[in-house]
């Protein structure tokens, strides 16, 4: 487990990413995280789904707009009142993971797409309650930050581009995890691992503008969040041989899909 430290609280940083861009669209590009992992999470209509941490709603509102039932959650107020603004029939509240107001066995999914990894403290109560508010045979897909080789370089490029090096980074931003922490955590709580995968969820090589592709140069999160972090295709062909070979060290994150026991 290793925990990365930046200038801001974790709270600071969220609020202030989600102010600073619109509610994302509805997510088109379902053969990439997080939409590619829902889809195989969620195998009927006829469900109840939340998407707890639904930050600026990508996967929420494509859930919404096709006829799901799905409840979207957020700490981050902003977050939630621009999705209210948005779409006024969305249903889309404030709430705390380790503290979730809705009864036992509500739902029968459960999506927490960076969520856990946001979580100084409570950590295991939060997958505690993810747990008791699923029903029983009921699934969830998470993601959480690997520790490895390409979260630590992100974590020392972000430090060596900060500019102010006077005040020393010395409040929580995130944990990371290695492979067997990350499905110990949820085993440990009854959740039976069924499938886990090294995801890219940004590509190592989308950090530097000359690896993406040419809609991307100029850096638009909202974009880059409904299409996916598209590289050129010589970007394309280098992280491929990242992932064919190293897999486990140049994902970003940790993708899990488990079943409630």
């Amino acid at each position: 487990m290793r925990i990365t430290y930046r200038k801001a609280t974790n709270k600071d940083y969220w609020t202030k990413r989600w102010s600073d861009i619109p509610a994302d669209e509805p997510m088109k590009n379902d053969s990439v995280y997080p939409l590619k992992y829902a889809k195989q999470t969620i195998d009927s209509k006829n469900g109840k789904i939340l998407e707890a941490g639904c930050g600026a709603g990508r996967i929420l509102r494509y859930y919404k707009n096709n006829g799901y039932d799905i409840i979207g959650m957020d700490f981050i107020e902003a977050a939630v009142n621009k999705l209210k603004a948005v779409d006024p029939e969305l249903k889309v509240e404030s709430g705390d993971i380790t503290q979730l107001k809705y009864d036992n066995e509500t739902f029968d999914y459960v999506l927490a797409f960076g969520l856990f990894h946001n979580l100084e403290h409570n950590l295991n109560k939060a997958v505690q309650e993810s747990y008791r508010v699923l029903k029983k045979g009921g699934k969830i897909c998470a993601s959480f930050r690997a520790d490895n080789i390409q979260t630590r370089f992100t974590d020392w490029l972000t430090e060596y581009r900060d500019q102010n090096k006077e005040k020393k980074a010395a409040l929580f931003h995130k944990m990371n995890l290695t492979r067997s922490e990350f499905i110990d955590l949820f085993e440990r709580n009854n959740i039976n691992v069924e499938y886990i995968d090294y995801v890219e969820n940004m590509p190592f090589l989308y950090k530097f503008p000359f690896f993406r592709s040419k809609t991307h140069k100029i850096f638009n999160e909202n974009i880059a969040r409904k299409e996916g972090y598209q590289l050129s295709p010589v970007g394309t062909m280098i992280q491929k041989k990242f992932m064919k070979y190293f897999p486990a060290q140049f994902c970003n994150i940790f993708v899990i899909i488990g079943q409630k026991n």
